[in-house]
């Protein structure tokens, strides 16, 4: 019954909680990548109640540390399992200026940069599965409508990493989510060149009042949230796109789009930029490089590079 191996990350509460309980219902191992253990049991258990037969398999995480994104990504290859589904699910939004362990701007360190190394890692892995099964691979990364934010002059690596400017929380929270896009635009050309039976998209999963929109102070009020109540998505309406992506036929062969209501959209210019999607990804690889190297991890596979 269990053939596929669906990996996600942030799977303990909101979307990721939702979209997980939904992947099991389907039948496959749902590998659940989280920083709260303890709450990542409390859903295992929730989903095991409803659905007896659900297989998951909970892995510590923290995302916003390049470190243990790739002891993490050690383990898991160690176990030669498959992969044939990564869903980039968990984020952050940080009103006030922190950094993570390495030093970086904490919301970009989470929402893209510990989700682009964790895929570069497990990429062979999915391309492996896919040439093996037959079954194609599919990447998702959540992003956001709030990408559509961020102007050219305002996305500078260096300053997304250590902002010099006075701090704004949902201006790093869009810089990030772009981002999320960009990846996935330079990512699905590389392995189009490759000839892989792997494919990456990004979703937008709607307006949800999670613990992240709750954070946007000043932003989404809940004075906002109780005029327009009415058009806010419930957690399963925001999962549905993620899940559509991943699983639907009608998403086969489909690659470097932008979904949103279970529908492929338009993102921003910006978001289209080739030049500014290699650049990224040129720039996050000599970066995480440089971190990893006391690590010795080198085998990070030749796909976003200029």
């Amino acid at each position: 019954m269990f053939d596929a191996y669906y990996f996600l990350t942030g799977g303990t509460s909101g979307i990721g909680a939702e979209t997980a309980r939904v992947l099991a219902k389907r039948g496959v191992r749902v590998v659940m990548a989280v920083r709260d253990m303890k709450k990542a049991e409390m859903v295992k258990e929730r989903i095991i109640r409803e659905n007896p037969e659900a297989d998951i398999i909970l892995f510590e995480i923290d995302l916003s540390s390049l470190s243990s994104v790739a002891r993490f990504c050690s383990q898991f290859l160690s176990q030669d399992l498959p992969l044939n589904i990564l869903i980039n699910n968990a984020g952050v939004f940080s009103p006030n200026l922190e950094f993570s362990e390495e030093k970086i701007e904490l919301t970009f360190a989470t929402n893209f940069l510990g989700h682009y190394l964790l895929t570069e890692m497990l990429i062979e892995k999915m391309i492996d599965t896919a040439e093996k099964s037959g079954i194609e691979g599919r990447i998702i990364n959540l992003s956001s409508v709030i990408h559509n934010w961020v102007k050219p002059d305002c996305f500078s690596f260096p300053k997304l990493l250590h902002p010099i400017s006075r701090y704004n929380g949902t201006r790093a929270y869009a810089q990030s989510k772009l981002a999320t896009i960009l990846h996935a635009k330079a990512l699905s050309k590389q392995l189009k060149d490759r000839n892989a039976n792997v494919t990456i998209n990004a979703v937008h999963p709607g307006i949800v009042k999670t613990g992240i929109i709750r954070a946007h102070k000043g932003l989404f009020t809940d004075s906002l949230f109780l005029i327009a109540s009415k058009l806010l998505k419930s957690i399963s309406q925001g999962a549905a796109t993620t899940c559509y992506v991943a699983l639907s036929n009608e998403t086969k062969g489909l690659s470097g789009k932008y979904f949103a209501d279970c529908n492929e959209t338009n993102c921003s210019d910006l978001a289209n930029d080739e030049y500014v999607a290699l650049k990224l990804c040129t720039q996050s690889r000599a970066l995480i490089h440089d971190h990893l190297h006391e690590f010795q991890i080198h085998a990070l596979p030749n796909l976003c590079f200029l």
